[in-house]
């Protein structure tokens, strides 16, 4: 009777923490992800516009504290600018960019992550009178943020990231994106 009620309690262990396993990140190897959400792109200067725009990532995460990311931003919305005291309207085109992530993991759902990368970004300009023109900077990257994730696959990541141009004034972008684990 007594074997009977340590294998039941052993089993019932195995029950309980099986699930939660199975939802806790895995360190070990490489993990692919993706991440899709919304960003707010601020450029300093020009009546300091902020965009609205979808950013789409992929990386990879080797182990438990590095991996490596590309990005693609699409702008959906113009601003008002100023240039040399000229009125205008500005769009974001896109961004792209590639960054090296460290993370630190705080428990074992949720991280705080920092990233430095470098990207470009293409703007279009429309200015009344004076006609439109395309123009991009390349930029030197750098963030931190956090991510959440509610299981094994799929979770939440906020970020902030400054954008240091060689031609212009610099940026800010805020982020929110859904994870995915592949």
């Amino acid at each position: 009777m007594k074997s009977i009620l340590i294998a039941a309690a052993g089993a019932a262990a195995l029950l309980v923490a099986a699930p939660a396993m199975a939802d806790s990140p895995s360190y070990a190897g490489t993990t692919w992800y993706g991440n899709l959400g919304y960003s707010n792109v601020g450029v300093d200067g020009f009546g300091s516009p902020d965009f609205s725009a979808i950013t789409g990532r992929v990386g990879a995460r080797f182990g438990k504290f590095f991996g490596v990311e590309g990005e693609l931003t699409g702008g959906v919305d113009s601003e008002h600018v100023n240039i040399g005291g000229v009125s205008g309207n500005a769009r974001l085109n896109d961004q792209y960019a590639v960054y090296g992530v460290g993370y630190l993991p705080v428990s074992p759902n949720w991280d705080v992550l920092g990233r430095i990368g470098y990207g470009t970004t293409d703007f279009h300009t429309s200015v009344p009178g004076a006609g439109s023109f395309n123009g991009s900077s390349n930029s030197w990257n750098y963030g931190v943020g956090t991510q959440y994730m509610f299981d094994a696959a799929n979770g939440v990541r906020g970020d902030y990231t400054r954008s240091n141009y060689d031609h212009g004034p610099d940026g800010n972008t805020w982020a929110i994106s859904y994870v995915r684990k592949f």
